[in-house]
Order: C-alpha cells, then sequence, then structure tokens
C-alpha cells in the first residue's frame, strides 16, 4: 500500500487540528490565564495537558502526518476516560456535557485517522534500532581496539 494519502484525507486531518487548536484552545487557555490562586494538583495536569495539546495541533495544521501521534494520544486518552470515569458512573449519572464532547471526540478522532496508514507505518513496519549500529548501513561489531569511548 502507498504511504501517500489522498488530499481530501490531509485537510480531513487539518480539520480536526483546526477543531482542537480552535474549540480546545477557547475553554483551556483562557482558564489557564484567568485562574487565580492555586490549581488542585489534578486538574492543573488536566488543564495543561489540555493546553499543550491544542498548543500542538497548531504544528498539525502544517505537518498532519508527523502529528498524527498526537491525534492517536487524543484518542486513546479519550477512550480511557470514558471506559475508567464514564462507564462506572453510568447507572447514577446518565450524562454529562464532558461524556457528551468526550463520544464525539472519539467519533471525529476515528474519522480523522488515517487508519490505513497507521496500520502500514505504525504497525507492520519494523520499529526503529535499540542500539547504536555505528556509520554505514550495516550493524558493525567493534573490535576490543575500536572500543574507547567517544564524546557524545
Amino acid at each position: 500500500m502507498s504511504k501517500e494519502l489522498s488530499t481530501l484525507r490531509l485537510y480531513l486531518m487539518r480539520l480536526v487540528y483546526l477543531l482542537n487548536f480552535v474549540l480546545l484552545g477557547a475553554d483551556v487557555w483562557p482558564a489557564i490565564l484567568r485562574h487565580q490562586g492555586a490549581w488542585d494538583p489534578v486538574k492543573g495536569v488536566a488543564f495543561s495537558f489540555w493546553a499543550a495539546l491544542s498548543a500542538l495541533s497548531v504544528l498539525g495544521l502544517r505537518y498532519p502526518l508527523k502529528m498524527l501521534p498526537l491525534l492517536l494520544l487524543q484518542l486513546f486518552y479519550k477512550l480511557v476516560w470514558l471506559t475508567a470515569v464514564a462507564l462506572p458512573m453510568w447507572s447514577t449519572l446518565r450524562s454529562t456535557d464532558l461524556t457528551h464532547a468526550m463520544v464525539i471526540g472519539v467519533v471525529v478522532d476515528l474519522i480523522g485517522i488515517p487508519w490505513p496508514y497507521v496500520l502500514t507505518d505504525y504497525v507492520r513496519e519494523r520499529g526503529d534500532r535499540w542500539r547504536y549500529a555505528g556509520q554505514g548501513s550495516n550493524v558493525q561489531r567493534a573490535s576490543a581496539q575500536d572500543r574507547r569511548p567517544t564524546a557524545w
């Protein structure tokens, strides 16, 4: 399968990044900038994460494929939240605005993420090597004489 994505798919990804930047950023950044006093640590982490996600989404507008892990992270955290937080509360609390937002976000992410590309580039392709291979494309074994410390 070709690694090329259609222009339509790239624009769809850019739309997801734009929605992240505008909609999420419009909620999170004013809350951070206007907040007074000490943050609850967990709430502070959540707002910091969302602020970083919205800010990094700007890079996705220019580099939609390079920033694809950001969309995967976004999808995964929403799925974890829906499973670990919303689902156990389902019997006592049918629905909240946050739950609706998370479900809509999951649907948008599932549509916006190019799954065939994810499969070929992240699942089927060999991963990066774990050790320094030396110069050249083949892994070279250094002799005892060549095993001297080098500067970074």
